[in-house]
């Protein structure tokens, strides 16, 4: 009997491979991956306002309109719980994620009518920061982008859907096609133009 039992073990494991099970789990563990260092770079970006806030403040005391859209843009994303494997919550931070961009766009914008700000070291640092961290947030959203979409045509390919379902493993939700199209190369984060609320456009996340 135990010697039967280890014999339909062993089949089930082989079936399970064959079916594509285990790579289903890497696969997914894969996704998770990815998703991680997606909210690790926004999280960095978040980071940075507070700084960059007090040192524009330091300068710019007639802008309180521009901070307080800032800190309330900061606050909104860091107030969403969100659930990657579901597109309402995805598209919600998504949303938050663009509109906190677009306040930091129109912050670092405040700095063209300041020329002591402009040359302030920690200000100069804090953009190389910012730019440095727009930067790793669009090559990691483009790797989880890579990553679902090769998470979900696998487990609709035949056999491995009927393993899938059997195992309630069901296709992600992703990022929108229009924030994908964007996504191919890393924006050029420009904080010194004669001109940034024309150059400095805020894409979707």
């Amino acid at each position: 009997m135990t010697s039967l039992r280890i014999v339909l073990l062993l089949v089930l494991v082989s079936l399970l491979s064959g079916c594509g099970y285990n790579t289903i789990q890497r696969k997914d563990e894969g996704v998770k991956a990815a998703w991680s260092q997606v909210i690790n770079q926004y999280k960095r970006r978040a980071d940075l306002v507070p700084n960059l806030v007090n040192t524009v403040k330091g300068y710019a005391t007639h802008e309180e309109k521009v901070f307080t859209e800032v800190t309330e843009a900061r606050s909104k994303v860091g107030a969403i719980n969100v659930n990657a494997d579901d597109p309402a919550s995805l598209a919600q931070f998504q949303a938050a994620q663009q509109g906190l961009q677009s306040s930091i766009g129109r912050l670092l914008a405040v700095s063209e009518n300041y020329p002591q700000l402009k040359a302030d070291q920690g200000f100069l640092q804090l953009q190389a920061q910012l730019e440095g961290t727009e930067n790793r947030i669009a090559v990691e959203r483009k790797n989880y982008i890579d990553t679902v979409q090769d998470y979900n045509t696998y487990i609709r390919q035949f056999p491995t859907n009927i393993t899938a379902k059997m195992f309630g493993y069901k296709v992600k939700p992703n990022f929108t096609v229009e924030n994908e199209q964007q996504i191919q190369s890393a924006p050029t984060v420009d904080f010194g133009g004669a001109a940034p609320a024309a150059s400095q456009p805020a894409p979707a996340h």
